[in-house]
């Protein structure tokens, strides 16, 4: 008896793989090898936790799976506790996700899908411009950093970092924000002292049935993770990017006109992202940041050539805010805030979800860019419960071309634009931040620190979410004990609101068309405009009779002088002196 109920049950397990191979039959090549996040229960049967390895432990547990769903699976490395990433051929990630949630000690199985930077947006108005002479592709801009300036009629998206920068911190302690990206220069002058050592997440190079393929091609520094979180670069050749067996093949943009993929030069998006953070200042040289000296930048390395895998980025943010990684020692230096200039399309998973309620929990703050798909829905992980979705808008306030939107998003930030690069072959308001001079490979030291600027601009929602992330640094400078969920109530009840231009289209709820410049809505950008000094003073009242959502200014406005409202009074009566000659402006 026992035998036949063995042999029916293989029966059946040889059925369920059957159906599943047939089920993706017609699916392209890429799709039939299963890569997945698995959660188990913490009562889970099939947890080994025996002392081991983590590498044997994880290849146990796959087995014990494998064998109770009946095809075999091979073991991928730990994401965090009782979550491992598994393997399957002849099946869709998806497929193997669906059947692997089934089993009642799963808590959650979703597929491991790539996530990429949120890149410079291609939008005709910003890549079109006239030609210049090479010789004079520096400089600039001239409104240098103009959105950390208070408001004016010129530029009425400016948080105002100057006046939040005002209000006395509680405690020298700085406080430490995890950039989650693609590492970062850690020679770059004016991020001297102010970096963490950090982690490279980014593991090894596998194919989609998890065997080792030994080259390290993705991440380009010869290992898997380690305590090195420096950017080797990102960039792609075009032999690479066409080259159909390797492993950066269809990663960059085609060229419609050759029907061949692009080269595409190394971003140093860590880097960037790190300077508006924490770039040093008062020091003489370069640029200001937005936390000034009360931050240190935690760099964490989840993306390289061609993006990263969500299971490194999950691994990254457990790892960031404290939580034990298998395989990895512990951080010493537990982040506060989260930085996830990054994104992929889709709903919010499970792993994602489940990730930010446990961070959430632990007091962390999670911010992430909205994503740079022209209005289209926002991406994930800014989509997920619990993070700050933060979308982009101009200089004038309306949304960013390529900004996408969403109500699940919780407020914008300046994201840089270039307006009328028709009569001028420059972008006006980009946002001026740290770099390297390297192509594809890191230019070393002093030579290769550069800035961006108006010929080499740094644009999208991906510089958005920093100036967040760097205010509410500054929120817990001088409040400590502020929850996530404060943070975000406080930087929405603050927040300046739209302005609402005539002749320019609201942003309406996404429908999969595109939309690029419309003004924003508080149910399509969240609830307006980042104004760090009125969020800063409203986190100083939390608990002093202040109130939990506002400050002695009213909503949005903070403790104001008269120089400022006299600014404000400015802006407002020049809106309608811009209305209807919006034709001759980028996004």
């Amino acid at each position: 008896m026992k035998s036949n109920v063995s042999r029916l049950a293989g029966a059946l397990a040889l059925s369920l793989f059957a159906s599943l191979a047939a089920a993706a039959v017609d699916a392209p090549a890429g799709a039939q090898a299963a890569r997945v996040i698995v959660k188990f229960k913490a009562d889970s049967g099939l947890l080994r936790k025996q002392a081991a390895s983590a590498g044997e432990r994880h290849a146990a547990q796959a087995q014990a799976l494998a064998a109770r769903v009946g095809f075999a699976m091979a073991a991928g490395r730990g994401v965090g506790e009782n979550t491992q990433v598994v393997f399957a051929s002849g099946m869709s990630s998806a497929a193997l996700a669906e059947r692997l949630a089934k089993e009642k000690d799963i808590e959650y199985a979703v597929p491991d899908r790539r996530k990429t930077r949120a890149a410079v947006p291609n939008d005709p108005y910003y890549a079109a411009g006239p030609a210049v002479n090479q010789a004079n592709l520096r400089g600039g801009p001239v409104a240098g950093q103009w959105y950390l300036r208070a408001p004016t009629s010129a530029v009425l998206s400016a948080i105002n970092a100057e006046a939040a920068w005002d209000v006395p911190a509680a405690t020298s302690t700085p406080v430490v924000v995890a950039v989650l990206d693609t590492g970062v220069r850690f020679d770059h002058p004016d991020l001297a002292g102010k970096l963490l050592n950090g982690y490279d997440m980014v593991g090894e190079d596998k194919n989609d049935q998890g065997q080792l393929l030994g080259t390290f091609l993705t991440s380009k520094d010869g290992d898997g993770r380690d305590a090195d979180a420096s950017d080797m670069g990102d960039g792609i050749t075009a032999a690479e990017a066409n080259d159909s067996a390797g492993l950066f093949y269809q990663c960059t943009t085609l060229d419609s006109t050759t029907g061949k993929y692009v080269e595409e030069f190394s971003s140093w998006h860590g880097t960037q992202v790190s300077g508006i953070i924490g770039a040093a200042t008062d020091n003489g040289i370069g640029m200001a940041s937005v936390g000034r000296e009360r931050v240190r930048v935690l760099p964490v390395r989840v993306l390289a050539k061609c993006g990263g895998w969500d299971s490194d980025i999950i691994a990254g943010m457990n790892w960031a805010a404290g939580v034990t990684v298998p395989g990895v020692p512990d951080n010493p230096a537990p982040a506060k805030v989260l930085n996830l200039s990054l994104g992929g399309s889709g709903t919010c998973s499970p792993a994602y979800q489940s990730t930010v309620s446990a961070l959430n929990a632990r007091g962390v703050v999670v911010v992430a860019s909205a994503g740079n798909g022209s209005g289209h829905a926002a991406s994930e992980p800014a989509n997920c419960a619990g993070v700050i979705g933060v979308a982009g808008v101009r200089h004038e306030g309306d949304k960013v071309g390529y900004s996408d939107i969403g109500p699940e998003l919780s407020i914008s930030a300046p994201a840089g634009n270039c307006a009328d690069t028709v009569q001028e072959p420059y972008c006006h308001y980009p946002i001026l931040t740290t770099a390297n001079s390297g192509n594809f490979n890191p230019v070393a030291g002093a030579a290769g620190a550069i800035y961006t600027d108006a010929y080499n601009a740094t644009i999208g929602t991906s510089f958005s979410a920093p100036l967040v992330s760097g205010t509410a640094a500054l929120m817990l400078s001088v409040k400590p004990d502020l929850t996530p969920a404060q943070i975000r109530q406080l930087l929405m009840s603050t927040a300046r609101a739209f302005p609402a231009y005539i002749g320019t289209a609201d942003c309406h709820a996404p429908d999969g068309t595109a939309q690029s410049q419309c003004n924003c809505t508080t149910s399509t950008c969240g609830a307006g405009m980042l104004d760090a000094s009125a969020a800063v003073r409203a986190a100083a009242n939390v608990g002093s009779g202040g109130g939990g959502g506002g400050s002695s200014g009213g909503g949005g406005g903070g403790a104001l002088g008269l120089g400022w409202l006299a600014a404000l009074a400015l802006a407002v009566a020049a809106l309608g002196g811009r209305r209807g000659r919006r034709g001759a402006e980028a996004p």
